[in-house]
């Protein structure tokens, strides 16, 4: 919806995060654009503003950072690029709602934001999403298409200005996100408790990079994702765990390693970073008033498998 509203179509280019679910790179696709993907920082997840610097040009429509995990990205430098070669920047904030970075809220970055509410979010509705923006035209043109290009005229009937979607949130489902927004401060209280423990007792342990924030910026830790040194077989830790009773998963997608996205063309190699946290990032279980016992027995059951392997 946000990228059909900033005009995207056949023949532009939007440059997105590589490491990200592939549903980001699926809404371009939708468009008929083209996804022009670009790498991870070397140290963190998030767009690569070098990289991306050298990938935009004249047909660049939109820059589509990814907020990772629930970490607000450093959006200064896409923001830049974006006012320089005419393009809009629209972010993908599908996992920090909460967070923020030098005073801003998540969401408040770029011509629009758009966010996730699938049952693994900070906040959910069971499914669907929202777009923010504070410009008043993106904003008409946001509510017309959600709703099939309607809008109400003075008489009982609606007038169809343009061919839209059916993108309502249904007014169940947003019953449901309004009553966890009302306590969405003890909700990420919670979280970042709970990341806080992950933080003290993985410290130490051999193998694993805990995530670390830059000074200045809060997480709201919808995922918790820690890498593993290149010695060790992340998906035999993830089965490890499973036979301890918790489920773990990977952090998420290199997206140009995916037929989907690939074209048939031979596996790239010039996103290394992300290819590399494709492979080597494992996502610990975080939920809702978490104990303390539980976090302790999670990491201690990695410890058993990190150290037998």
């Amino acid at each position: 919806l946000a990228l059909t509203v900033a005009g995207v179509g056949p023949g532009d280019e939007v440059l997105l995060s590589d490491f990200t679910f592939p549903a980001t790179a699926n809404a371009v696709i939708q468009t008929g654009a083209t996804p022009i993907f670009v790498d991870s920082g070397a140290n963190d997840f998030a767009m690569d503003s070098g990289h991306a610097r050298v990938l935009a040009n004249e047909r660049t429509r939109v820059i589509m950072p990814v907020d990772p995990f629930g970490q607000l990205a450093d959006h200064l430098s896409p923001e830049q690029l974006a006012v320089e070669v005419g393009a809009l920047l629209v972010i993908d904030a599908a996992c920090s709602l909460g967070a923020s970075r030098g005073g801003r809220e998540c969401g408040a970055h770029g011509d629009m934001g758009c966010f996730s509410f699938h049952p693994r979010k900070v906040v959910t509705c069971s499914e669907g999403g929202m777009v923010t923006t504070d410009d008043s035209l993106l904003a008409d043109r946001l509510r017309l298409l959600r709703n099939h290009g309607s809008r109400r005229t003075p008489g009982p009937t609606l007038e169809f200005v343009e061919p839209g979607f059916n993108y309502r949130l249904s007014e169940i489902s947003a019953a449901l996100g309004l009553s966890q927004m009302r306590r969405i401060d003890q909700i990420l209280r919670d979280r970042r408790t709970t990341a806080n423990r992950y933080d003290e007792a993985l410290a130490d342990l051999e193998g694993v990079r805990i995530p670390t924030a830059v000074p200045g910026t809060t997480w709201s830790y919808q995922s918790y994702v820690v890498v593993l040194d290149d010695s060790i077989d992340r998906d035999v830790v993830i089965a490890g765990m499973a036979e301890g009773g918790i489920e773990t998963t990977i952090g998420t997608y290199a997206c140009h390693q995916h037929p989907a996205f690939s074209d048939g063309r031979p596996l790239r190699d010039d996103l290394p970073n992300s290819a590399r946290f494709a492979g080597r990032t494992l996502t610990l279980p975080v939920i809702p008033r978490m104990a303390v016992s539980q976090v302790d027995r999670i990491v201690e059951t990695l410890a058993l498998i990190l150290g037998s392997s």
